[in-house]
């Protein structure tokens, strides 16, 4: 018998979205898979995708991410219009919609991407119900996060 390999989340990752983390207080994550063209999939594998600026469009009773981009390889084939900044379609499933649905229409949230990888040979992207903070929670995002680095740097010295 041959052990099966624990996936590493993270590790096969292909692009992230930081200023997400920054903009908005992430509530809930979902994972969905992307309808790609043969392409898009060459440039995913070459690492050559930006998804800061991207958001989700719910419409009709699907997903579509918008506002991401793939830049086309040089050797991609000739007899295909690449367009790096279409908008893709997202595979969820019923209940994931439906709940996505409810936060927008009635809760006023956003969705946003957050990060695109690889989950065996499928390429993943992992969004988020968000709420947009306001410019004093990220000032004390900030704080917090350099007060962490200057207890971590005194606890070092300290140690000595």
């Amino acid at each position: 018998m041959t052990k099966k390999k624990a996936y590493k989340p993270g590790s096969a990752t292909i692009a992230q979205n930081k200023r997400a983390r920054h903009e908005y207080f992430i509530e809930e994550e979902f994972e969905a898979g992307l309808a790609l063209q043969g392409w898009e999939v060459k440039s995913l594998r070459a690492g050559k995708a930006n998804i800061s600026d991207s958001y989700v469009l719910l419409h009709s009773g699907e997903a579509f991410l918008f506002g991401a981009t793939f830049q086309p390889l040089l050797a991609s084939s000739s007899h295909v219009v690449c367009d790096p900044t279409r908008t893709r379609k997202l595979l969820l499933n019923k209940r994931e919609l439906d709940s996505l649905y409810g936060r927008v229409n009635r809760e006023s949230y956003t969705v946003v991407a957050l990060s695109l990888y690889w989950k065996n040979a499928w390429s993943k992207i992992k969004i988020g119900v968000a709420k947009g903070k306001k410019e004093h929670d990220k000032r004390s995002d900030i704080k917090e996060r350099e007060w962490q680095t200057d207890k971590a740097r005194i606890m070092k010295n300290a140690n000595r």
